[in-house]
């Protein structure tokens, strides 16, 4: 089975999934795009009001931030994978609750063993907390973690984890822009 069917599959499954309460209020589950063959693949804590709205990750304001942050170190949507922790949106975008990320994520794992990644890059506490753990890495807070690389070498994955500050962030404090530029160029220094 070619990864497009393998991955059509996971997304029929995130469609008709009812593990936890979210898809009583989700308008559209948001199961992730971009290239299944990615210099990057970018992981986020889930969808907002308008990925909910759309089915597509990172539409809104803090889409448009990423576009430019891409746009930066020479990327393109199309040549990197976009995925969320959570398909469906939490009511009143608050945080995930453990129920559902236990929920949900095994269908990133699926995602994540298809793709293969060279760069993990998370985006904000809750997807640095779950990749961190699911690799063995000591976790903390995004403040010291963000744009610090960690290499991950087991019989599973060879790739490097790469955490940042979720996008949005420049949309409450636009000084931190900056923070997230410099962070986003460390990508460009694993890319081949």
């Amino acid at each position: 089975m070619s990864k497009e069917q393998r991955m059509k599959e996971i997304e029929d499954e995130v469609a008709k999934c009812r593990k936890c309460a979210l898809w009583m209020t989700k308008t559209k589950s948001v199961f992730g795009e971009g290239s299944l063959n990615p210099k990057v693949m970018f992981i986020s804590e889930a969808p907002g009001y308008n990925e909910d709205q759309q089915g597509r990750p990172f539409v809104g304001k803090a889409g448009k931030i990423l576009d430019e942050l891409l746009e930066i170190i020479g990327l393109k949507r199309e040549e990197v994978y976009i995925a969320n922790v959570l398909k469906c949106r939490p009511p009143n975008n608050r945080d995930p609750k453990p129920e559902e990320i236990k929920a949900c994520t095994p269908y990133l794992d699926k995602q994540i063993q298809i793709i293969k990644p060279k760069i993990i890059c998370t985006m904000g506490n809750f997807a640095t907390k779950y990749v961190f753990e699911k690799f063995g890495l000591k976790s903390g807070n995004i403040g010291k973690l963000h744009g610090k690389a960690f290499k991950i070498r087991n019989l599973l994955m060879n790739c490097v984890v790469i955490p940042l500050y979720h996008p949005a962030v420049a949309t409450y404090n636009s000084g931190m822009k900056t923070t997230l530029i410099e962070d986003f160029r460390r990508i460009k220094e694993f890319i081949e």
